[in-house]
């Protein structure tokens, strides 16, 4: 069939951009990074190079991850803050992202609530609160009771700044006891301290705290998430001697403010998918962490609760901010 000729020109006259879908780039149409803010090897980066590798099975398109460590996490955060809101550059942003606004005001992005976009939840991660076996307490209650006849005499360990050390924090607030602590680099550090009797008690996640408990060279006494863990299921929660007590490590993906809707949803998509896949959720357990469902409104909602969770445990803990 001929054309009209009034009709070709038309056409012929159409931007490249005016034509249609084929001039146009579907996303993702190239590979996606996603910047993680901690040190290549570590539990938070194992988890997000699966999350990667899932997530870009699911999406149909490579996902990349990109380590910027450093300045408490906020390197990583400001980089993805002030990229190009393309849905090319995501963060894996932690409950750092809670505790900085208020701990290191200075530190950038300073509202992470109004700076970042929420995509979607990758996962929570309990602590064990293990202690020093030469301590008499056997239960969290007996702990409390003997904190509370020495108080000030024992010492617990934890990165300086982080949910570990507000969570201990949190603990002596709300069970009316007082005790010293004694900053670490953290994992291997702190659990050789505690091994030591240098300190003694410490919240570790329970991949670090596991071969510990296994030799006998600490004892468990309670988890910082409000359900008990399927690996140790004989220890309870410390919301079962204090009601109401939860303090986990989660992260989620975050993409800059002014990313077009549709990224995010095809994102958001993608990753519902993969943190509901059956494997995925088996080899998050092995490293300790549970695979968390939820979209925007979950993380935005989960952000906001535990910047107002975390300010009031550093208000009254009287911790110094920078």
């Amino acid at each position: 069939m001929r054309i009209p000729f009034g009709r070709r020109l038309l056409l012929g006259g159409l931007p490249l951009a005016a034509l249609p879908s084929q001039a146009q780039e579907s996303f993702p149409a190239r590979a996606i990074t996603i910047v993680n803010a901690y040190a290549a090897g570590g539990q938070t980066d194992i988890a997000t190079r699966l999350t990667a590798d899932r997530l870009g099975a699911a999406i149909g398109q490579r996902v990349v991850v990109e380590n910027r460590v450093g300045g408490a996490t906020s390197i990583a955060s400001t980089a993805v803050a002030q990229a190009r809101p393309d849905g090319y550059t995501l963060l894996a942003g932690t409950s750092s992202l809670a505790i900085n606004p208020t701990l290191q005001p200075k530190l950038t992005p300073r509202d992470p609530q109004a700076e970042l976009a929420p995509v979607g939840m990758i996962y929570s991660g309990a602590f064990v609160l293990h202690v020093y076996p030469g301590l008499p307490a056997r239960t969290l209650a007996e702990f409390i009771a003997y904190a509370k006849a020495h108080p000030g005499q024992l010492n617990y360990g934890g990165v300086a700044g982080t949910v570990v050390h507000l969570a201990t924090e949190m603990l002596c607030q709300r069970a009316g006891i007082e005790m010293t602590a004694v900053p670490n680099r953290g994992g291997v550090e702190g659990l050789l301290d505690l091994q030591a009797g240098r300190i003694h008690c410490n919240f570790q996640s329970p991949v670090e705290a596991m071969p510990s408990l296994q030799e006998g060279k600490t004892r468990a006494l309670a988890i910082s998430a409000r359900q008990r863990l399927a690996n140790l299921p004989d220890v309870p929660t410390v919301a079962e001697t204090l009601p109401g007590f939860e303090a986990v490590l989660w992260m989620a993906l975050f993409a800059p403010v002014g990313t077009p809707a549709p990224a995010i949803a095809r994102i958001a998509e993608a990753l519902a998918r993969v943190t509901g896949d059956a494997d995925y959720q088996a080899r998050m357990a092995q490293i300790g962490l549970t695979a968390q469902a939820g979209g925007a409104p979950e993380v935005r909602a989960l952000l906001a609760a535990d910047t107002i969770n975390w300010r009031r445990v550093i208000t009254e803990a009287g911790i110094p901010t920078n």
